[in-house]
């Protein structure tokens, strides 16, 4: 059942640049045409949503996918934990949905877009992927996926016209999930099979244990929209926040997908005690990661003051800081990734990992509310920062006796001084060049050629070595 690294890694990195480029093509059109209002709006509306998704499908995600991996070559054991799952999840995201519609969709001033997000509740019950996740199946998920993103991006174009089309934009997006969910079950059939006997509610307390801190994440990740929201009242400042933290998302997803790709990995070595091969791959992805989060922040800084105004248009002036600001935790968010969700969590260390987002969650609750009165999505943004620092740094110290942390650091001296190089040949480029988005295109390529010229120059064996995979890739 065990699948090439390498392969899902291409087909899952496939499926994330298609979410990074359509965004791309989409963000500039909707900013104008629903301007930092509309976008405001759905960004809070959708923000409360999440909370009760998360309350809804508990940690169950994570979990099945976790422990689908630890049995992924057994069919009758996946079969029963899929079940199981399956019918547990859909009993909580009902009740969710209940207390949702009651408390937000049946009346109020954004009850026309609670309810279209409904469909967004609804797709989490169908929604699977977390089973193919397991069985380190990549190509199935991504693949549709991208077909259905296309074609929900297309749909923007073709019905949203103007600032009253929010409604139309919120249910473009919420069917989208939908299909999605429900055309993960195509084929799994085939993967598993229907057990004598179903013991639901015997995941309870485990999921438990993994809800927690997705709670905690869902604070210091999702919370600040909803403050900057309830605290100024004032959807143009969300929208701002919004669109500043979709791109800087946009670029992680590049790297963090890695880590969707290794966690089912690492659970597996886990379960067959094969401790060596758990530090081989760290190593590996916290050398991935730096390499790339570190052009990938300073690059960021650079040609923010270019990018954002051309890129979303009139009424957006705030966001090339907020995207300065944000810009940090492009390399935060990717170590925590490595060190939580695909170490601790795949070596059932949950404890530690529900330490880590709580403290994140608790820095970050404290810090909007008291730098988002004074420095509005500013504020918000120095909150993030500071609470994905918090994250990362007590997760390195639970680590800290697994893995030479030393050595890795150490090893990312090289990344360091080339992104330093480059950020000042970019820098010196930007101030020659007019704020064009060509400036920002010659920009960015001239920076991937010094960067990349300079880590020759220090014959990086790991560029090397990911230089003869891709080949050998390309080859086969």
């Amino acid at each position: 059942m065990r699948r090439s690294i390498k392969t899902n890694y291409i087909y899952n990195l496939a499926h994330q640049v298609i979410s990074i480029i359509l965004p791309l093509i989409t963000t500039p059109y909707i900013s104008r045409m629903l301007g930092s209002n509309g976008v405001g709006i759905y960004s809070y509306a959708m923000s409360i949503t999440t909370y009760f998704i998360l309350f809804g499908t508990l940690g169950i995600s994570l979990y099945g996918q976790r422990e689908i991996a630890y049995n992924q070559n057994s069919k009758s054991k996946r079969s029963k934990i899929f079940w199981e799952l399956f019918v547990f999840r859909l009993i909580t995201m009902v009740i969710s949905m209940a207390i949702f519609f009651f408390m937000f969709a049946y009346k109020g001033e954004y009850h026309v877009y609670f309810r279209i997000l409904l469909l967004e509740m609804l797709a989490n019950i169908f929604d699977i992927s977390w089973f193919y996740y397991g069985l380190e199946d990549f190509k199935k998920i991504a693949i549709r996926n991208i077909l259905i993103e296309i074609v929900a991006a297309l749909s923007l174009f073709v019905f949203v016209k103007d600032s009253s089309d929010t409604s139309i934009y919120v249910f473009i997006y919420s069917v989208r999930t939908l299909l999605i969910g429900i055309l993960t079950w195509i084929g799994v059939h085939n993967l598993i099979e229907l057990p004598k006997k179903l013991e639901v509610f015997r995941h309870f307390k485990k999921t438990i244990y993994l809800f927690i801190p997705q709670v905690a994440i869902q604070i210091y990740t999702v919370l600040d929209k909803t403050m900057i929201g309830a605290i100024l009242n004032d959807m143009d400042e969300v929208g701002y926040y919004e669109q500043s933290q979709k791109i800087i998302k946009a670029m992680l997803v590049l790297v963090t997908g890695v880590t969707t790709v290794m966690m089912p990995r690492i659970a597996s070595f886990y379960s067959e005690n094969r401790k060596d091969k758990i530090i081989e791959y760290m190593n590996k992805t916290f050398k991935f990661v730096f390499m790339f989060t570190i052009p990938l922040m300073f690059g960021t800084i650079v040609v923010s003051d270019t990018f954002a105004p051309m890129f979303f248009g009139v009424g957006f002036e705030k966001v090339p800081t907020i995207m300065k600001i944000l810009s940090a935790i492009i390399i935060f968010i990717s170590i925590s990734n490595i060190t939580g969700n695909q170490y601790l969590l795949s070596v059932k260390r949950e404890k530690e990992y529900t330490i880590s987002v709580i403290v994140g969650a608790i820095v970050n609750v404290i810090l909007n509310y008291i730098l988002i009165r004074y420095y509005k999505s500013y504020g918000a943004a120095i909150a993030t920062v500071i609470a994905e620092l918090c994250v990362t740094v007590v997760q390195l110290y639970f680590v800290r006796k697994d893995f030479k942390l030393r050595d890795i650091f150490r090893g990312s001296i090289h990344y360091w001084i080339a992104g330093i190089i480059m950020f000042f040949v970019c820098l010196f480029l930007d101030a020659q060049l007019e704020h064009l988005m060509m400036s920002v295109i010659v920009e960015t390529c001239f920076g991937i050629i010094v960067y990349f010229v300079l880590l020759l120059l220090f014959k990086d064996r790991f560029l090397m070595e990911l230089s003869e995979n891709v080949k050998k890739f390309i080859l086969k």
